[in-house]
């Protein structure tokens, strides 16, 4: 890569340590550290949100899983962006209103529960750190590609980087720069959108969603950064510099004879349609027209599979209508049990202040979401090569220079690459402040040197948990995280503001069995419990099964439990559903609760 990239990755991630390090003079209070004063204006705030929001799986993994595996990999996007519209409509100004640092804070305040406030933080840790792993991930992708360094140095890099920040900082640290990352992602994904899409005009569509084996419109050269194993459609000629192999005897030749095993220096070969294994490093040159290799990590689809509406190739086919419902549950009601989306409504002035930042965001998003399609298309239409990668989280980062090479596809690249980074540092630094404050608040109980240490310890967990789980795809691990927090903390949440009758026993049963059964199904998949068949369905996509499991669990169980129901609830309501003046009145007014704590 370029010199104009390596400098707009130096450029953000200094922006950033220099933007922390002020919050060292702003920030004095846990006020400051958990809820920047609860004083962000709403636009601002709203930059901020989205900032945060916009993580590796929406710069990346979008444009990747569109392509891999289809149109139907829209819903992530769509999904992402409606979270926050059910958010404005069931959370946004109570939430506020009721006033707390962290979600624990909100469990303990409505339902007077130290055992639920436990649960709670818990659960922060756990959808916090689940979400942590894939900000690193697209990190280690980065500098992989930019650098040519090994995957567990862009890790390294994240983790260090926004850990220092957060602690130096916190959350009216973050807030100013995470306003800034916003625009500059939009900027790094919308402008090589739509000068890529101008450059490459309105040719045939013929690799778009191809009937038969995409072909290579000229000659080109493919590198593979890992090892690959790939398929061949139909024979080819082409010419090798690195280490070739294939398990089919006479698949490949030379004039001298058959490969079994070979290690050529930019040597002529013919290949055979079958099976072969390239070692990381080797390039394969390919002639105009050449078929297409493709990656056994990669589904190849057929034009109907790719056109689908339907999450089809990411269950093997299986239940395409279950599995996208599982995606739209997730989404949508996950954007209501994220810990580090929730406390940005605390940095409001006020309940209205927290309904207009969400309208703003809505507005943000969905004009963000409208480029990672863009550039998948492209990548279909005219950068066939890329299917050839095992790690489709890579083609955004590729595009500008194979579409635009010379230096305005280095410019794009360099654009791209600051857009990716400032993806990751923003989406990390809103999770660490959750992640630390419930850790300093809830467990420890600690003031803002305790906060600082949580920040730090925090961030080496997630660090060291990352380095497992690069054969993962982005959009795949935010959906989980997404999966995680709708099983657990939306119904809480939901039934918690607009349900009188919720008791600390039904929410903690809820939450419990929700997240645990949400969180079990997720590993099984991860160790490849189930490969097809509804198995796949509800292991791989299970906010289909257990989002409705934990709502009924806490409605039954707190139906049941009537006689623990909190003596202020009606206070409690209140000061949530009235206008500020109005609850603040009505909660000063309401009855000391009883000196006897629930365990």
């Amino acid at each position: 890569m370029s010199n104009a990239t390596i400098s707009a990755i130096v450029f953000v991630t200094l922006l950033t340590i220099m933007v922390g390090a002020r919050g060292i003079r702003v920030a004095r209070t846990p006020d400051d550290f958990m809820v920047a004063a609860r004083q962000v204006p709403p636009g601002i705030n709203a930059a901020a949100i989205s900032g945060e929001y916009l993580s590796a799986a929406s710069f990346l993994g979008i444009a990747g899983l569109v392509v891999s595996q289809g149109l139907g990999s829209l819903w992530y996007s769509v999904g992402y962006t409606a979270g926050y519209l059910v958010l404005l409509l069931l959370v946004a100004a109570p939430l506020r209103r009721f006033g707390a640092y962290t979600i624990p804070d909100f469990a303990a305040g409505r339902l007077g529960s130290r055992g639920l406030r436990q649960t709670a933080t818990v659960l922060v840790l756990v959808i916090g750190w689940f979400y942590l792993l894939p900000q690193m991930k697209g990190a280690g992708i980065t500098l992989q590609w930019v650098l040519g360094t090994p995957y567990w140095v862009g890790v390294a890099t994240l983790g260090v980087v926004v850990s220092c920040n957060i602690a130096m900082g916190g959350m009216k640290g973050i807030t100013v720069v995470q306003c800034f990352q916003y625009w500059l992602k939009l900027c790094a994904i919308g402008i090589p959108a739509i000068v890529l899409l101008m450059a490459t005009g309105h040719d045939s569509a013929r690799n778009l969603a191809p009937d038969h084996a995409p072909v290579f419109p000229h000659a080109t050269l493919v590198t593979m950064n890992e090892a690959t194993d790939f398929t061949l459609p139909r024979p080819a000629e082409v010419t090798v510099t690195g280490a070739l192999s294939t398990s089919t005897p006479g698949a490949a030749s030379l004039s001298t004879g058959t490969l079994g095993q070979h290690q050529f220096q930019h040597q002529a070969v013919h290949l055979c349609a079958c099976r072969y294994l390239a070692a990381a490093g080797t390039s394969i040159s390919f002639g105009a027209g050449a078929p297409v290799p493709v990656s056994l990590a990669m589904a190849p689809l057929s034009a109907q599979s790719w056109d689908s509406p339907f999450l089809t190739a990411g269950t093997n086919g299986a239940h395409p209508l279950a599995a996208t419902y599982g995606v739209i549950i997730a989404t949508f009601f996950g954007a209501i049990g994220l810990p580090h989306i929730l406390v940005r409504f605390y940095t409001n002035p006020d309940g209205e202040a927290a309904r207009r930042t969400t309208l703003i965001v809505l507005l943000l998003l969905s004009t963000f979401y409208l480029f990672p399609a863009v550039l998948a298309v492209l990548t279909r239409l005219h950068a066939p090569q890329l299917y050839l990668s095992s790690d489709s989280d890579s083609v955004v980062l590729a595009l500008p220079s194979l579409l635009l090479p010379g230096l305005p596809g280095e410019l794009l690249a360099a654009l791209v690459a600051a857009g990716a980074f400032a993806a990751f540092l923003s989406t990390s630094s809103g999770l660490l402040v959750s992640v630390a404050g419930a850790l300093s608040h809830d467990f420890i109980k600690g003031g803002v040197t305790s906060f600082r240490w949580c920040a730090i310890a925090a961030g080496a967990v997630a660090t060291v948990a990352a380095l497992l789980i690069d054969r993962f795809s982005l959009a795949l691990l935010v959906g989980w995280a997404f999966a995680i927090a709708a099983s657990s903390f939306c119904p809480l949440m939901v039934l918690g503001i607009w349900w009188r009758q919720l008791t600390r026993i039904g929410a903690t049963a809820g939450i419990v069995v929700g997240g645990s059964a949400c969180l079990a199904a997720i590993m099984a998949d991860m160790l490849g419990a189930a490969a097809g068949g509804w198995g796949a369905v509800f292991l791989g996509q299970p906010a289909i099964w257990t989002v409705p499991l934990a709502f009924t669990v806490m409605i039954v169980v707190s139906l049941l439990t009537q006689s623990s129901l909190p003596a202020n609830v009606n206070q409690v309501m209140l000061r949530m559903h009235l206008p500020e003046a109005l609850s603040r009145q009505a909660y000063q007014r309401s009855p000391a609760p009883p000196a006897k704590r629930h365990p």
